[in-house]
């Protein structure tokens, strides 16, 4: 994701709820001890990282790398996230389905058709052997402008079609939703990314902004329907955006807001991102390298 103020829908202060956070009065040092405890009890789950130094999109990832960075993240997560199907990505879902882990997969959709069909069929091969609990078909084609909106229902329609057991859903940006109420519709889930970097919102409003965006994403879901946090997290080091500054003191009280409301509320999140992966500079500046837990040789940053 990167930063587009076209897009997003207006965010409104509220003093009465930015007062809310879990570390009110908390020393540097208690910080810390509270995000290591966070972390070790446990996070809903992670969106899975799999580049290491030099690769990028395009390159093939073996398992064993998969099943390396996997047994890393494995103690403090329930669920994990994968992006595409392709490339060594299908691999993901069926290491963490071996380890007990639940999945959420994507399909990755872009401008070329050839390589969609390729995404959606090994999805649809993937869930049908039991690797997918839930099934997400593209990751903001809509915010890139990758596909018509039409082309996007056509995919989602037949994944539907095809996996009628297993939730199916579109992710994209929360406003995404807000605006298109035909995807919602069609969605079993809707899930959700929610930036309040991106949005260049300082940092003593960003769990308020978070937790709006997911409140406005829920507001047209429809009753009964499962909203989820697909990404959401805070870079430890890079470029400001606006009032939004980036650093590893922010960046562990972020993840604590997140994930101790995550438990507090019942709110499924997947946190971005588990690794730092140096590739993304390409597209989201300096900043795109440092949204990692872990750094980029896996170790743990806080």
């Amino acid at each position: 994701m990167s930063f587009r103020k076209e897009k997003f829908l207006n965010f409104e202060h509220s003093e009465l709820i930015t007062k809310l956070s879990y570390m009110d009065d908390m020393s540097e040092e208690e910080i810390r001890i509270l995000f290591h405890e966070v972390l070790n009890n446990g996070i809903h789950g992670f969106c899975f990282s799999l580049y290491e130094d030099g690769q990028s999109p395009g390159d093939i990832i073996s398992r064993d790398q998969i099943e390396r960075r996997m047994q890393i993240l494995k103690p403090y997560m329930q669920w994990v996230r994968s992006f595409s199907c392709t490339e060594g990505n299908e691999l993901i879902p069926v290491v963490a389905k071996e380890m007990g882990i639940n999945t959420l997969v994507g399909a990755w959709l872009g401008s070329e058709k050839e390589k969609n069909d390729e995404e959606i069929a090994k999805l649809i091969e993937l869930a049908k052997a039991g690797h997918v609990d839930i099934a997400a078909v593209g990751n903001e084609v809509l915010y890139r402008n990758d596909l018509s909106k039409e082309e996007l229902l056509e995919y989602i329609r037949y994944v539907k079609q095809e996996l009628p057991d297993i939730p199916v859903g579109y992710v994209d940006a929360y406003y995404e939703f807000v605006v298109h109420a035909d995807i919602t519709e069609l969605c079993d889930v809707i899930l959700c990314n929610c930036y309040p970097y991106w949005e260049g919102t300082h940092f003593r409003d960003s769990f308020q902004h978070m937790r709006q965006m997911f409140h406005q994403a829920g507001s047209v879901a429809g009753e009964g329907k499962r909203v989820i946090i697909t990404e959401t997290g805070w870079p430890s080091q890079g470029e400001s955006l606006g009032g939004a500054e980036p650093s590893k003191d922010n960046a562990m009280k972020y993840f604590i807001n997140t994930n101790l409301w995550s438990q507090d509320e019942e709110i499924e999140i997947f946190y971005f991102s588990s690794f730092d992966e140096s590739w993304k500079v390409g597209a989201e500046g300096e900043v795109g390298a440092y949204w990692g837990i872990w750094d980029k040789k896996e170790k743990l940053k806080f």
